[in-house]
């Protein structure tokens, strides 16, 4: 396959490839070497709490001494469901140098979500955030689950502003609803009866099972993509050699600061942010919930961020508020969009505001995540989501697996060292995602003869919320257990601010059935970006000759 997009890379700064380390390292020595080489640098910045990396380096082993005390074989999986708090990356680190497999866990799932995502992980060990205890204690027993973390938001914080912060949450602002899970242990009462001398590194590879990233499933059912070392490890270099360009091949300068406002439960937010920040010593700076503006903007205000990576959902809030138009954006170097597509009048907008051009990626869970990005240099927005990334090829495939010609339609597929190893105890589902040797994204494309590609359409009946994939499958597999409920389909329609929202189509069993009915029961099953937002009572479905429901038809009356 000719590698069209390698005369862009010459013309950008962009490496033709990146070498990859031995096959018996891991991310463990990467980041063992990076905590020695930055020291005293700022890693993580959270309500005003600083870690260095020396910090992180102590707190992580701390966490990992104690996973390891409780005899779990290597590669044993550990779920952490936690917003952006410093406990999430000393515990995600902890994880990785106990020898385990991290579970992100999305923390605003419902009970049912979690128990899905508890059971086919398997994991022996949940660390989660008090705020979203009572959601685990509707399912005590049901899961392999056999020791319970629980963290406060004001663990790390220190003794004063800790004990503020937990008693506005719990008791001033009832955030936290109330929860008992017998047997568990709290967070820092887990840290300070740990001896570190007891830790036994590892003897991990890049083969080893990192992460499983879940994602949403055409047949309703959530999977877990298994990323390797090697994915990861992979994907943080790919992108270094993407930004490079941009930031130069040397460490991060001591005051470069990443804005993360993505969840790092969230692939995207967990590679750019966190391990491209700690590879490259960008200390991050953690903002638990984006939606909150006047919160967003004073963090902006006061750290003045050099990377900038977002969804066009938080970019479009920013260049519609005033404050954030009078802030002072000249350290700014990247704004990058991902998880959606960015819309060209927010990439003005945010140019005129801000100064700096928004660069989209695009990548997937599977491909840990990124696959293709537009050169950071880039003055324009280019409409497209870029050329692949160093090692990465991005074939325009057609059904049976040939290469369409440049300009046609086709299904974008990818092949590279970041493409996960398949998915979780799913060979079937694993074997129908590849072709050729190509992950098959669902996604329709074009690619252009400079090698960029343009998405025109999806394959799969995804929706996409905010970045967040949403199957219309199991929208409707929950909605169908309503008693008053006899068929449903689920279409995802426009929408200014989310890019897309789930819409319901309902054919009543009871006439009584009412809109808010449904709303409610999809509110207690669903967490909020799945949840529809219109519900439309119709006589009957339209369906194929073989009964298969038609969203297509659907989309057309939206």
């Amino acid at each position: 396959m000719e590698k069209i997009w390698f005369a862009e890379y010459h013309k950008t700064g962009i490496p033709e490839t990146v070498d990859l380390p031995a096959e018996n390292t891991s991310l463990i020595d990467i980041l063992e070497r990076n905590f020695q080489r930055f020291g005293s640098r700022d890693a993580f910045i959270f309500m005003d709490k600083i870690i260095t990396f020396n910090q992180l380096e102590e707190e992580s082993r701390k966490f990992a001494t104690y996973l390891q005390s409780l005899g779990l074989p290597k590669g044993s999986r550990v779920a952490v469901m936690m917003p952006n708090v410093l406990q999430y990356p000393v515990v995600a680190l902890g994880v990785f140098r106990a020898g385990l497999v991290l579970v992100n866990v999305n923390p605003l799932y419902t009970a049912r979500e979690l128990e899905h995502q508890l059971n086919d992980s398997g994991a022996e060990v949940l660390v989660i955030i008090e705020n979203f205890a009572a959601v685990y204690q509707a399912i005590i027993g049901k899961t392999p689950v056999k020791h319970v973390i629980v963290a406060s938001v004001g663990d790390m914080l220190g003794t004063l502003k800790g004990t503020i912060v937990n008693f506005v949450l719990r008791s001033v602002r009832k955030q936290i609803p109330a929860w008992d899970i017998p047997g568990h242990l709290k967070y820092n009462a887990v840290m300070s009866k740990v001896n570190v001398n007891n830790y036994k590194r590892p003897s991990l590879t890049l083969s080893d099972t990192a992460v499983l990233q879940y994602t949403g499933g055409t047949t309703g059912v959530s999977k877990g993509a298994e990323l390797t070392h090697r994915n990861l490890v992979a994907n943080m270099l790919q992108c270094d050699g993407i930004f490079q360009s941009k930031f130069g091949k040397a460490d991060a300068a001591a005051d470069d600061r990443m804005f993360c406002a993505l969840p790092l439960y969230h692939i995207f937010a967990f590679t750019v942010c966190a391990l491209y920040g700690m590879y490259k010593g960008q200390a991050n700076i953690l903002i638990p919930n984006p939606r909150d503006l006047p919160a967003v903007i004073k963090e902006l205000r006061k750290y003045q961020p050099t990377f900038f990576p977002a969804v066009n959902t938080l970019f479009n809030a920013l260049v519609n508020n005033e404050e954030f138009r009078q802030l002072d954006h000249s350290k700014l170097k990247i704004a990058m969009g991902g998880g959606m597509a960015v819309l060209a009048s927010t990439a003005e907008a945010w140019k005129k505001v801000t100064g700096s051009n928004i660069i989209e990626g695009y990548g997937l869970s599977e491909t840990s995540p990124v696959a293709t990005v537009n050169p950071p240099i880039a003055e324009e927005f280019s409409g497209t989501i870029g050329i692949p990334l160093p090692l990465t090829e991005v074939a325009i495939l057609d059904d049976d697996g040939n290469e369409v010609a440049i300009g046609e339609q086709g299904e974008v597929c990818i092949r590279g060292p970041q493409v996960m190893k398949g998915y979780w105890n799913r060979p079937d589902e694993t074997e129908k995602s590849m072709i050729n040797g190509f992950f098959r994204t669902g996604d329709i494309g074009v690619m252009s003869d400079r090698g960029y590609v343009k998405i025109v359409d999806r394959k799969k009946d995804m929706i996409l919320v905010s970045g967040f994939n949403v199957y219309p499958s199991e929208i409707e597999d929950v909605i169908s257990k309503h008693p008053k409920v006899l068929e449903v389909a689920a279409i995802g329609v426009p929408d200014e601010k989310s890019g897309e929202v789930p819409k319901l189509f309902i054919v009543k069993k009871d006439q009584s059935l009412t809109t808010e009915e449904v709303l409610a029961y999809a509110k207690e099953n669903l967490t909020g970006y799945k949840r529809p937002r219109y519900v439309e009572f119709i006589a009957e479905l339209p369906k194929s000759n073989v009964g298969k429901i038609l969203r297509k038809d659907l989309r057309k009356t939206a």
